[in-house]
């Protein structure tokens, strides 16, 4: 479905991200770890339209779509939860729903069937629908973030470091939400500082480092790989 083929990404003259190629399958959930800088955010922005790169190609469902714009891949099915939730504080969680779906695919469900589904996923969102974005507490808002890029009726989501911050029973939560929709048959691209948690939702993942893929592999091996115990799971 996604296929990033040796992507180089500058900002300036720095270069942040170095021959990276990676791929997602049609649902199927995909991880990139690696130590904070090495590229992580960086690579889901350039996939999302938010940079572009210097060289190499991105393919989504066999059309190439680097160069293209952030709200053209989104109408193409291509959802983007960032780092940081980036809520506005003073608009409603309805009105962030409603502004998620102002994108969708015109093949996509109607609005009504999207909302219902977010309500039935995230019950507190529901809840506090009429409630100002910038009230809630960081695992609300994150909820939240995740049900504005559903409302875009996705095909891929891709969701930036989404436990940050927030206190583990919220996490537990948000990861058996993930893993809801990786089962009903939603690609998932996931960047993720908890490295433990990461691999234990993902099919497969990718070790970024200094900007470079270093290693690929199924999510299983990859916690029993000795270099990833030492660098991430403290063992």
């Amino acid at each position: 479905m996604l296929e990033v083929s040796g992507i180089t990404v500058r900002y300036g003259v720095r270069e942040v991200l170095s021959d990276v190629s990676l791929r997602v399958g049609k649902g199927e959930m995909v991880t990139v770890i690696g130590a904070n800088g090495a590229g992580k955010t960086t690579c889901l922005r350039a996939i999302s339209g938010l940079l572009k790169p210097a060289r190499g190609t991105i393919t989504f469902q066999g059309g190439r779509i680097d160069g293209r714009k952030p709200h053209e891949l989104l109408s193409m099915g291509i959802a983007h939860v960032p780092e940081g939730r980036l809520l506005f504080p003073e608009m409603t969680v309805m009105e962030h729903l409603e502004l998620g779906a102002v994108r969708a695919p015109a093949d996509a469900p109607p609005y009504a069937e999207r909302r219902e589904r977010c309500f039935e996923l995230f019950p507190r969102v529901k809840e506090r629908q009429q409630q100002r974005a910038g009230t809630l507490s960081g695992g609300e808002q994150q909820m939240v973030a995740i049900a504005r890029g559903l409302m875009s009726a996705p095909k891929l989501l891709m969701l930036d470091e989404p436990s940050l911050g927030l206190a583990p029973v919220v996490v537990d939560t948000l990861a058996d939400i993930i893993v809801d929709l990786h089962k009903r048959g939603l690609g998932i691209l996931l960047v993720e500082q908890r490295v433990e948690l990461a691999l234990r939702l993902a099919d497969r993942g990718y070790v970024l480092e200094t900007g470079r893929v270093v290693l690929e592999d199924s999510a299983s091996s990859l916690v029993e790989n000795p270099g990833v115990k030492q660098a991430f799971l403290g063992i």
